[in-house]
């Protein structure tokens, strides 16, 4: 095999067209064989083969940088550069979904969020500018879908503001993000893809006009001077040329040959171009061609041959909340949704086929559909938008200053919040409990159950006041978690046996980890520990009667699915001094730090968020306060 030969970029360049051909279809039947057993991001890869092997053989990585919007679609580019080994692609030890700068020399950003790498390709080039790398080149590869982003447009703004500084900018135009790229850039794309390229014409006129005696070449040259007119007629790339960009394209994104000659041409030019390449999601692997909501952009494990996946899927917090807001939007004409271009990730597909005229995809703008929620709330709907809680972070000031502010009633749903795993530090949702208790008058939901979701999403969608905040894990829904009680706006999951008059722990157990929490207050009672567990449910503002709680108790615990700095244990414990109530406060959470790629459980085992860690070090705790802690050690806990 070809691809077995393949060190590092610069072996690509005694290959002929023929074996280059080859290479990239062994890296397709790769990929599908690689994938399939692990899970991943399979259709993005499949679309940027030959477009990946062009540009390491234009540029020379990693002296050049070569950077890679989100980062998803680097599989081919890891191949390329040393790293064959995907058996344990996206697991504890083995290679990232994304790139990953502890991995090789090649790769530069790690961030996993849309729209950010012309900012990045703009600060490179400014750095060789600055320090006289004149041979050092930039190349940013970023999707028609991260085009929708506002932070691309502001980076291209600076960057079209410098035309004497080189930087290759490689548009991967697949019509997709997710699924199909949605808004006005879209359409304009779509023009430029179905239409004559400029090129084709001038030359077609160029023969024809200098065969014509005297007046023939003086015509073309005055053709030729208003080309910038004419290529707004034949094929309206102007948007990008008014910007001060150069243009290269249409080209096919699975031409070899020609994709080089366009990157070679682009790299030579001493400011910057857009090189604009046509590619195919999902390109050679017939079951992605078929699955038209997104073309495998990420699977699970699945059958190579059908595309099936190799178990039937358990039902999902994701599906929850589909199922609920069709039955939402049946009973209330009034909510919309909105999503940013994650349709069917964060399940709002159902929605918009249910009420197609009630679904917003924003594209990749997480702050515009803030803002946009804001005005559609202001002007008498109830919007609902769910993202991916590490994705809210990008609309932090939209969600305070547009939508709290003006006490917009709208609605986020977080999906995946908490520790994802798989795909790493970017995509775990441990900042949205910190970064949002800041925000007045919000409220925020971490439902236990499905039970408690649906419940809880109904409840959020009745305050016309406020913005709410209903977030949940990543994957299946765990067992329904009864409630033993209630105390305020609290469910009681586990008291103490009667005769307890003053119980030793309350356990505050946030979403769901509830199960955990319960397993917790068993392994202490058969420490003798007596303990009340306690489901906030609304974690934001802390409930009212939680100090009352509190004090009628020796020690107050929590544990939560996010980061411990500012989360909820810190609200809790300011609602306690707040209160008068002077109980020790143990907080229990994720520490602040980025995350590598494993599964879920590994990497709960590693951070001590587990049954036996927290029952153990409660028990010393507990122990302490009893005065048995030098004399007296805790006894272990299984």
């Amino acid at each position: 095999m070809l691809l077995t030969r393949i060190k590092g970029p610069r072996d690509l360049d005694r290959l002929s067209q023929e074996e280059l051909d080859q290479l990239a279809a062994e890296i397709r039947s790769f990929l599908v064989d690689a994938v399939s057993k692990t899970g991943g991001h399979l259709g993005p890869n499949l679309g940027v083969v030959e477009l990946t092997i062009a540009l390491h053989r234009v540029f020379d990585s990693p002296k050049d940088k070569v950077l890679f919007d989100t980062g998803h679609q680097a599989y081919v580019h890891k191949l390329l550069t040393g790293r064959q080994d995907f058996g344990g692609l996206r697991t504890k030890g083995g290679l990232s979904g994304y790139p990953s700068r502890a991995e090789s020399d090649h790769d530069v950003i790690e961030n996993s969020h849309a729209s950010t790498v012309l900012g990045w390709a703009d600060g490179l080039a400014k750095a060789n500018e600055v320090l006289g790398r004149e041979d050092h080149h930039v190349a940013a590869v970023i999707g028609d879908g991260a085009l929708t982003g506002g932070m691309a447009w502001e980076a291209l703004n600076n960057i079209a503001a410098a035309k004497d500084r080189p930087l290759v900018i490689v548009v991967n135009d697949n019509e997709r993000s997710y699924g199909p790229t949605i808004g006005g850039l879209a359409n304009h794309l779509a023009t430029l893809r179905t239409t004559d390229g400029y090129e084709r014409f001038l030359a077609r006129g160029k023969e024809l006009l200098e065969r014509t005696p005297v007046v023939g070449k003086p015509l073309f040259e005055t053709l030729h001077g208003a080309k910038k007119g004419l290529k707004d007629f034949i094929a309206p790339q102007g948007m990008f040329e008014d910007l001060g960009l150069k243009y290269i394209g249409p080209i096919d994104g699975h031409d070899i040959e020609a994709l080089e000659s366009a990157l070679t041409r682009a790299k030579r030019f001493s400011g910057p171009v857009i090189v604009h390449c046509l590619t195919q999601k999902g390109r050679g692997y017939t079951p992605a061609l078929e699955h038209e909501a997104d073309r495998f952009h990420a699977v699970g494990v699945i059958h190579p041959d059908t595309g099936l996946p190799v178990k039937t899927a358990a039902a999902s917090w994701t599906s929850v909340f589909a199922d609920e807001m069709v039955k939402l939007g049946h009973e209330r004409p009034d909510i919309v949704g909105i999503t940013a271009a994650m349709l069917h990730p964060v399940g709002l597909n159902k929605f918009a086929e249910a009420f197609p005229d009630r679904i917003y995809d924003v594209g990749i703008a997480e702050q515009h559909g803030a803002t946009s929620a804001a005005g559609l709330a202001t002007g008498g709907v109830h919007p609902v938008f769910a993202v991916y809680a590490t994705f809210l972070n990008r609309a932090f000031d939209q969600v305070l200053m547009d939508v709290a502010l003006h006490k917009c009633g709208v609605t986020f749903v977080l999906d995946r919040a908490g520790v994802t795993g798989d795909d790493g530090a970017s995509h775990n949702g441990m900042w949205d409990m910190s970064i949002l208790q800041v925000v007045p008058g919000l409220r925020l939901a971490a439902p236990r159950d499905a039970e408690q979701l649906r419940a809880q999403l109904r409840e959020a969608v009745e305050v016309k006041d406020a913005p709410t905040v209903v977030r949940y894990s990543k994957g299946v829904v765990g067992p329904a978690v009864p409630a033993a009680g209630r105390i305020g706006g609290m469910d009681v999951l586990r008291t103490p046996a009667p005769e307890v008059t003053r119980p030793d722990v309350l356990l505050v157990s946030v979403g769901a980890l509830a199960p955990m929490c319960l397993e917790i207050a068993d392994l202490l009672d058969k420490q003798g520990i007596s303990t009340t567990v306690v489901d906030p449910r609304w974690v934001k503002p802390v409930d009212e009667a939680m100090a009352p709680l509190a004090d009628r108790h020796r020690v107050v615990v929590t544990v939560e699915d996010n980061g411990r700095t500012g989360g909820v244990g810190s609200a809790v414990a300011q609602a306690l001094r707040d209160a008068g109530v002077d109980v020790p406060l143990r907080d229990f959470g994720i520490p602040q730090r980025f995350l590598d790629h494993a599964l879920r459980k590994e990497i709960m085992a590693e951070i001590g968020l587990t049954a036996p860690d927290i029952a153990r070090q409660v028990t010393g705790l507990v122990a302490k306060l009893d005065g048995r802690y030098d004399s007296e050690p805790a006894a272990a806990v299984d």
